[in-house]
């Protein structure tokens, strides 16, 4: 398996490499190569900016995938590789030729700047200002096609991770975009476990805008499922069509819901509470975070702990309300779930 790893500078791409040379991936980097190109052309005291003009030479010249092939080139072993450092979609074009996947790590931009200053590279920005003006250049402003396209390389990598929890969380994160892009029968862990089960119970859902299951476990033990669905008796989308409103938020922005359905969270406690079966101290597995209704239920219920596939767009206001009743709440894949609006 090759991975190609992206994303904004400090944001954590040095530590998903360490978390997959523990798992025996052998590491390469472009940035790596961009330092050795700097020093056969006799430069010792360089920026960032020295090397970022480096980068863009070496693909000027030879091509956007160069600095991929140059990291592949010393590699012996092609099993498991990881390659760090991709900033051009030409880069990626290349890992996906071979077979490759692309992970981008993204984290607030003072926790970032926090994290440069720690490493005390002296090629490093020393002020927030001097951090960003870098940080556009290799996100893409004012950049060629041949460029750091940094914002462009995330948005077409296969996993998106927000890398501003602790170690333990993003390590989840990677053993779980391990499991989905293995082709190998890897025992899953309890978590994948049952989330594999949460999309085997949203096959059931009635609402086309967003099948979505639900499981309720503790201690290894599945308590009860829900998927979306109108309540009992009452008919479905799939039947009748979906039962739209528009809701405006407190910023002015607008999203549009089907109020036809219960959501899987909803139905899944309810089952709970009509078979007698206490969920106090349980984890609820879905496909994106919950909304704010169903967070409500979720605290109320005595559920001490969330995981989620996706997180979903508008799911900050949950993602608060989690935090503050000291709910553990956990994101297998930052990519942001959006409903169809039809």
């Amino acid at each position: 398996m090759i991975i190609g790893i992206t994303g904004t500078k400090a944001s954590g791409k040095g530590i998903i490499t360490e978390i997959l040379k523990e798992k025996g991936f052998l590491y390469t980097s472009t940035s790596d190569q961009v330092r050795k190109e700097a020093a056969n052309r006799g430069l010792t005291n360089y920026a960032i900016k020295d090397l970022q003009d480096i980068g863009n030479d070496i693909r000027d010249k030879f091509g956007p995938e160069e600095l991929v092939r140059r990291c592949l080139q010393e590699l012996t072993e092609k099993n498991n590789i990881v390659i760090d450092g991709i900033r051009n979609p030409g880069e990626i074009v290349e890992i996906k030729k071979m077979g490759g996947i692309m992970i981008a790590v993204d984290a607030p931009v003072k926790l970032r700047f926090e994290r440069l200053l720690a490493r005390k590279r002296s090629s490093d920005p020393q002020t927030l200002g001097e951090f960003e003006v870098m940080e556009a250049r290799d996100r893409g402003n004012k950049e060629s096609n041949i460029g750091q396209q940094v914002d462009k390389c995330i948005e077409m990598s296969d996993h998106k991770i927000i890398n501003d929890s602790t170690l333990e969380t993003l390590k989840t994160k990677i053993e779980y975009i391990l499991l989905k892009s293995s082709t190998s029968k890897k025992r899953p862990n309890w978590d994948e476990y049952f989330m594999e089960i949460c999309k085997a119970v949203a096959t059931r859902a009635t609402c086309d805008r967003g099948k979505s299951g639900c499981v309720i476990a503790k201690n290894k033990q599945i308590l009860v499922t829900g998927y979306v669905g109108a309540p009992k008796n009452l008919p479905h989308c799939d039947e009748v069509g979906h039962q739209m409103k528009t809701i405006t938020h407190e910023d002015g922005s607008q999203t549009q819901h089907c109020v036809r359905t219960t959501h899987a969270e909803q139905n899944a406690i309810c089952q709970a509470a009509k078979l007698g079966i206490p969920i106090e101290g349980a984890t609820v597995y879905c496909k994106m975070t919950p909304c704010s209704a169903c967070a409500k239920m979720i605290i109320n219920s005595g559920i001490i702990r969330v995981v989620c596939e996706k997180r979903y767009h508008a799911g900050k206001e949950s993602e608060e309300m989690f935090k503050t009743a000291c709910i553990e709440l956990e994101t297998l894949n930052d990519e942001i779930e959006t409903y169809k609006n039809q």
